[in-house]
């Protein structure tokens, strides 16, 4: 086997068909860095599997299956179990990286006391059209250790950090704190990002680095009525598992603020709909 390179790119991919291509695509053309690919489809009932056979001779990409069940956490950690690289990003196969991103956020993470960085993204539609650009990291500028980014993320009630091609983490981090956390599914990447985080700082990156595609076929779309439960649940188990990283007052600052932005997130949902088709 070749050395390991530096950044894995892993593709958990479900009825992608349309898009898998652009993402994976978008993947490859990265330079100034060693990465691998890897791809999972989790028994998709669409095309996405012939998609992918398309880059079965490409020597940085290897194809895996995924049997059906589990939810999203499945195929998550089934794709990334088979990382290589020192450092991990995963892509949702209906987003896009922007040039460039691999390279310079794997330059953040050569601080060895850095365990998770960021960037900010375009919120897409379904066709590619932006509709938000240039969103996430809101009021985080400068770097700050792990726990603080956690106690700022529950007390916006949101997630600062972004959708997983924003991200970019440590895989042994990740796979210390117990790999991708399904217990509450809406909030399974701010879930992970915050045991990850338990191990070293967070570093911003200011640049605009990924597209994320808004989906009526998304299953965080179809979660969007349990979305405020689900970030109170996640905020009484990290305090209860973590009390000295946040307060009582966190957590119920949190809270409000979650049910705020999940009503606001079903308005804009509601809104866009013909948009996410």
């Amino acid at each position: 086997m070749s050395a390991a390179p530096r950044v894995s790119v892993v593709i958990p991919a479900y009825n992608n068909g349309r898009t898998i291509a652009e993402t994976i695509d978008s993947v490859l053309v990265q330079d100034g860095v060693e990465f691998e690919v890897i791809i999972a489809d989790h028994s998709s009932t669409d095309d996405t599997r012939a998609q992918m056979n398309r880059y079965a001779d490409d020597p940085r990409v290897r194809l895996l299956d995924t049997p059906a069940g589990g939810g999203a956490p499945r195929n998550w950690n089934r794709v990334t179990d088979g990382a290589r690289g020192e450092l991990l990003k995963l892509v949702c196969g209906d987003d896009v990286l922007r040039p460039g991103i691999l390279a310079r956020q794997a330059r953040i993470l050569d601080d060895p006391a850095v365990a998770l960085t960021a960037c900010r993204r375009d919120i897409i539609d379904a066709s590619g059209q932006v509709l938000m650009a240039g969103w996430g990291l809101r009021g985080i500028k400068s770097r700050m250790p792990g726990v603080a980014a956690v106690r700022r993320a529950v007390r916006a009630g949101s997630n600062p950090f972004g959708e997983p091609a924003s991200v970019m983490m440590r895989t042994a981090a990740l796979r210390d704190a117990g790999g991708w956390f399904g217990d509450f599914p809406y909030l399974i990447d701010q879930a992970t990002y915050s045991r990850v985080l338990l191990s070293g700082d967070f570093a911003p990156d200011g640049e605009v680095g990924a597209t994320f595609r808004m989906s009526s076929t998304q299953w965080s779309v179809a979660l969007t009525k349990d979305q405020a439960s689900q970030a109170r649940g996640f905020h009484l188990w990290f305090r209860r598992h973590h009390p000295d990283a946040l307060s009582r007052a966190d957590v119920a600052l949190g809270n409000a603020r979650a049910r705020i932005m999940a009503r606001a997130r079903r308005i804009s949902y509601k809104i866009l709909e013909r948009r996410m088709r």
